[in-house]
Parts: C-alpha cells; sequence; structure tokens
C-alpha cells in the first residue's frame, strides 16, 4: 500500500501519511487508556471528567499563537521537535506508572503537554501537506489521511488501548511513546527543500502576527462562512451528542454493548465518507456536497430528536459520520489551496479555534438543555439551528467565486 501512495502521491506523502497512521494509533491507545488510568487512581467524578478538559484547554488558550508559530518555523521540524517532546513526556509517565508514583496531577500535567504540542502539530501538519502534495492532489492526500485516522485511531487503538491497559497500566503509555518517535523518525525523512515555511516578517510581533491570520480569514467570504457555519454546527452537534450516551439508554433502551456498538456505526460512516469524498466532489462539486451537507446535520437532528428506532438511529449516524468525514477532507483541501503558503498556520489555527470553541460551548448547553427540558430537547434544538445556518450560508456557497479560484502565492 505504502509503494501505491508513493507512485501516486509521492514518497514524501508516504512518509508523512505513515507517520500520522502511526501516531493517530499511539493517540487512540491514550485515548482509551487514559480514563482507565484516572478511574484506577480515584473515583471523583469530577477528576475524571477533568482529564477530557485538560487535554482540550491548550485549543483554546494556546491555538491561535501555535498557528503564528508554525508559520515561522520550519513545520516538518517543528513537527519532529514536538513528536519527540511528546515521546518523552510519555515516557515519563510510563515510568511514573510502573514505579506506583502516577497522581492525577502528574496525568493532568501530561495530558496538557500533549495538548498543547498537538495545537502544533496538528497545525503544522495541515500547513505542510501543500508543500509535499500537488494542488490538484490535495483532496486525495485529505482523504487518505482522514482515513487513516478512522481506521487507525477508533477502530484499531480503543480495544487495543483497553486491552493493554489490563495487561499493565503502563503499557499503553509507553507504547505510544514509542508511536511519536517513530513518527519522528520518518517525518525526518521529508526533504527540507519542500518544508519549509515561507518566512514571516521577523521583527513582527506574535499579536500583530495572529491578528493578521484572524483578519485574512474573516475577510475571505467563502472560508469566513465555512468556518461559522461549522463553529456554529459545532454548538448544535455537542450539545445534542453530549448526552449521546442517556438518549441511547433512556430513549433508545440499548445496553452498555448497544451503545459501543452505536459508536462503531460513527467510525462506519467516517471510514465510507473517506472512501467516496473526492468522487461525490469531482461529480457533484464542492459547492453541492458542502450545501447538501449542512441539510444532512438539520435532518440528522431532526430525526434522532423524533425516532425511537434503533436501526433508523444507526442509519442515521452512519450519513452523518460520512458527511462529516466529506465535508472535513472538501474543507481542509479547499483552505490549503486558497489560503497563502505563509498563512497557512494561523488561518488553519483560528479555524480551529471557531471548531473546538464551538464545540465546548456545545457541550456545557447540551447537559443545561437536557436537564432543564427533556433527553431530547437538545437534539429539537439542533435541528432548527442547522435550519438557521443552511439558509444563512446557502447564497455564499452556492454563488461564490472562488471555487474555481488558484492558489494565492506568498
Amino acid at each position: 500500500m505504502r509503494a501505491l501512495v508513493s507512485a501516486r502521491l509521492g514518497a514524501d506523502f508516504a512518509k508523512l501519511w505513515t507517520a500520522s497512521a502511526v501516531s493517530n494509533v499511539g493517540d487512540g491507545i491514550t485515548m482509551a487508556a487514559g480514563p482507565l488510568l484516572v478511574a484506577s487512581i480515584t473515583d471523583n467524578p469530577a477528576l475524571i471528567a477533568g482529564a477530557v478538559f485538560v487535554q482540550q484547554l491548550p485549543w483554546l488558550l494556546f491555538a491561535l499563537f501555535s498557528g503564528a508559530y508554525v508559520d515561522r518555523l520550519d513545520r516538518r521540524r517543528l513537527v519532529v521537535a514536538v513528536n519527540l517532546v511528546r515521546a518523552a513526556a510519555l515516557a515519563t509517565l510510563t515510568v511514573s506508572i510502573a514505579t506506583g508514583t502516577v497522581t492525577v496531577a502528574v496525568f493532568y500535567a501530561v495530558l496538557f503537554l500533549l495538548g498543547t504540542g498537538e495545537t502544533l502539530a496538528d497545525t503544522a501538519m495541515g500547513a505542510l501537506l501543500p508543500s509535499v502534495v500537488a494542488p490538484d492532489r490535495l483532496p486525495s492526500a485529505n482523504a487518505r489521511l482522514y482515513a487513516t485516522f478512522t481506521i487507525g485511531n477508533q477502530f484499531v487503538a480503543k480495544p487495543l488501548g483497553a486491552w493493554l491497559f489490563v495487561i499493565s497500566a503502563a503499557a499503553p503509555f509507553g507504547l505510544n511513546a514509542l508511536t511519536f518517535a517513530v513518527a519522528a523518525a520518518l517525518l525526518t525523512g521529508i526533504r527540507p527543500a519542500s518544508t519549509s515555511a515561507p518566512a514571516s516578517t521577523a521583527q513582527e510581533s506574535i499579536v500583530r502576527s495572529v491578528a493578521e491570520g484572524v483578519r485574512w480569514l474573516w475577510r475571505h467570504r467563502l472560508l469566513r462562512t465555512l468556518a461559522v457555519s461549522m463553529g456554529v454546527g459545532n454548538v448544535a452537534f455537542c450539545a445534542a451528542f453530549a448526552v449521546f450516551v442517556l438518549y441511547c439508554r433512556q430513549r433508545l433502551g440499548v445496553s452498555e454493548v448497544g451503545y459501543g456498538l452505536l459508536l462503531t456505526a460513527f467510525a462506519v460512516g467516517g471510514l465510507a465518507g473517506t472512501a467516496v469524498a473526492t468522487r461525490l466532489v469531482r461529480t457533484f462539486g464542492q459547492s453541492v456536497v458542502l450545501r447538501v451537507g449542512l441539510v444532512i446535520e438539520m435532518v440528522t437532528h431532526l430525526v434522532l430528536a423524533a425516532t425511537t428506532t434503533v436501526w433508523v438511529v444507526v442509519l442515521v449516524v452512519v450519513v452523518f459520520s460520512a458527511h462529516g468525514m466529506v465535508w472535513g477532507v472538501t474543507v481542509a483541501s479547499l483552505r490549503q489551496r486558497l489560503v497563502p503558503s505563509r498563512l497557512l498556520g494561523r488561518v488553519g489555527s483560528s479555524y480551529a479555534v471557531l471548531d473546538l470553541g464551538g464545540a465546548a460551548v456545545g457541550s456545557l448547553l447540551g447537559g443545561l438543555m437536557a436537564s432543564a427540558w427533556s433527553i431530547t430537547a437538545p437534539f429539537w434544538i439542533a435541528g432548527m439551528v442547522m435550519a438557521v445556518v443552511a439558509l444563512a450560508a446557502w447564497r455564499p456557497l452556492a454563488q461564490s467565486p472562488e471555487w474555481s479560484q488558484p492558489p494565492e502565492s506568498g
């Protein structure tokens, strides 16, 4: 498979793709084993839930600044350095677990460091891709990366992480440390000449550099429309799916095993979406695919609010998850094509802040709405919100002259 990828997208992409695959497996292993580790240390629900927040917090605190540094530094070297630091942090955690000295505070510190590294590495990887792959190959490259994430992070890593934790609590974190080291080694093989970020003005302050990226995104009508649509869409989605486990139990009457199978439906749909994303865009065009995607989001929430039939929920979840991957591949490729290379990190991180900010707000609102009204209230409200988003975005997405715009230079 690697040889086939090399032939179509180049040897440098094959190295980047393999590094992404390896690190995604490692990330998924820690995502599965992390809650088990915290639960083995404490039975305090707030401390257990806090582990997720601690790893997400750096995106809200540092993402914009990380984007500025991505646009100032050599992106390949930055990802290599961040991966080595993350490997060292996980190795330290592994030793503390093995010696019985791990505490919640130690684990939180490692998670915060991992999350901070993620803001740099993920942003740099997205900005690095256009220098490794030709513009017309970006959709195919992004589809492969998204598929790798779905298979490695969701199908393979989660059960592997839980199984390793049962064997040895330290094992999953040690393996994750190894995956980051391997990913760093693979990325060192990418030709340095193809990975350097264009130099920003050295005298420009970080704050002004960040502001330039935010202004550029806000002034670009098409990308602004997509960013705001997805930011609001994430508020709606996370408000609804923050209570999905209770929805499955109370509304559908499924067991814990049934809930796990429903989560697998997300992965199945995501994998299907990565397989058809490029073909759908070529057949129908980006504008049609993205507008239909907004309708799918609206219909998803409304159907889930109305139904009590499990197989309907499975079908809707598969379609929704497939749409999510198609949307992600399409928008990522579009952003990489339209944004000037010198601004890719800052614009990408500005986009990420809207995404993750919407997710954080939605998660908080969903619990409040379900507590105040009913378990289906977040889904009804999410459906109505997405109807408004679809109406507001329909004309800008349909009439934008930038669908065929060539990449910007500089």
